[in-house]
């Protein structure tokens, strides 16, 4: 069965309590394990990656549920690369782009 290309984002998004030793050794690991599986940070506690296609980001929401720490607010939100490719920044200085600014250069093999 041949894979649709359809380039998504998965954007997580969290808010997490660090008032005592435990919630931020649990801040730290998800935090880690977000970096570790490839997201990139946007701003503090927002993270995007690139799926290839729904069914493979679909796959990314289900492992962040299973990463998720005990305490907090964490949120996906799925999107397509071209409606992510339509942010408007309003304010604030251009970060250095670590992820890829469109797919026009990327091979699926």
């Amino acid at each position: 069965m041949k894979c649709r290309v359809r380039f998504m984002r998965v954007i997580v998004f969290f808010d997490l309590p660090v008032e005592t030793a435990a919630q931020r050794r649990h801040y730290a690991q998800f935090r880690k394990k977000l970096i570790k599986s490839g997201y990139l940070m946007m701003q503090e506690s927002v993270y995007s990656k690139l799926a290839i296609n729904d069914r493979i980001a679909n796959g990314l929401i289900s492992k962040l549920k299973e990463i998720k720490p005990p305490e907090g607010l964490v949120q996906a939100l799925k999107i397509t690369e071209k409606q992510y490719a339509s942010i408007v920044q309003i304010a604030g200085d251009s970060p250095e782009k670590e992820e890829l600014d469109d797919t026009s250069n990327l091979v699926v093999l």
